[in-house]
Parts: C-alpha cells; structure tokens; sequence
C-alpha cells in the first residue's frame, strides 16, 4: 500500500457570531484573510485562512450554545502547529481572549490553549525538535 502525503486542510464549524469568530482567528494568526463566503438560505458563511489551510465558518441561524465536557462526545478542540507560540499567545490574551487551560511547557513542545467567543476550544503548540520520535513522545 502506498503512503499519502496527507494535511488537514480545513475544519467546518458554526458559530454565533461571524465577526467575533473573524476576530479570534486573525488575532491568533494576522495573517488569514477571507478567501470566500457568502450566503446560503439565510446562513452567512465564510472560508478565513491562508493558501493551504482555512477555516470554514458558518453563522448559526439560530443561537447555539455548547457545553464542552470531554466525557461526552463531539470535538474537543482543534490543534494547530505554530513556529512562535509566546507570539500567538501574546496576541489572543491582548486581544481579551482566555486561556481554557494552563501552557504546558514540555521537554520537546509547548502548548497553550484558548476560548473563542462561543467557548469552543483551540491549541496552539510549538515543537521544540525537528525530531518526530521527540515529538510524538508522552510521557504517560
């Protein structure tokens, strides 16, 4: 069997309000721009990202409100690999945003996780080793 070269290239998710969500993402990544968007029976929605990966958002049509609790199931939250996590960081808490759980400063990576305005959950995690035995290590 072959291997495939493979990359999430976007996630799908709904939210209450459009342009906090916009907020949240250029605050943590200055560099996405909308790429498309538009209006589907009353539904705005939108593709925010870069070249290669983006996010795609809809606007609830009507109020949505999630409870996230790991015992049960749906998303958790999405990950994403950053080069310089104290800059995001610094970025989302300038931008009134909170921390969902505390920095993890490990032997090979960091990570810090954050709030949206809806409470869905992101983490934004930096290797410190180009080394993917280093990276995939746990200490359990």
């Amino acid at each position: 069997m072959k291997t495939q070269k493979i990359y999430l290239e976007h996630a799908n998710m709904t939210v209450n309000n459009l342009d906090q969500s916009i907020h949240f993402f250029q605050s943590a990544f200055p560099d996405f721009i909308i790429r498309g968007g538009g209006d589907s029976d009353g539904r705005k929605w939108i593709h925010l990202g870069n070249d290669t990966t983006y996010i795609a958002i809809n606007e609830a049509v009507e109020e949505i409100h999630n409870e996230k609790n790991y015992s049960t199931s749906g998303f958790n939250h999405i990950g994403f690999v950053v080069e310089d996590l104290a800059e995001i960081s610094e970025q989302l808490l300038a931008a009134g945003y909170k921390r969902s759980y505390p920095k993890q400063v490990e032997e090979f990576r960091i990570r810090d996780y954050f709030f949206d305005a809806d409470g869905n959950e992101f983490e934004f995690v930096q290797y410190l080793s180009e080394d993917i035995k280093e990276r995939n290590f746990y200490n359990a």
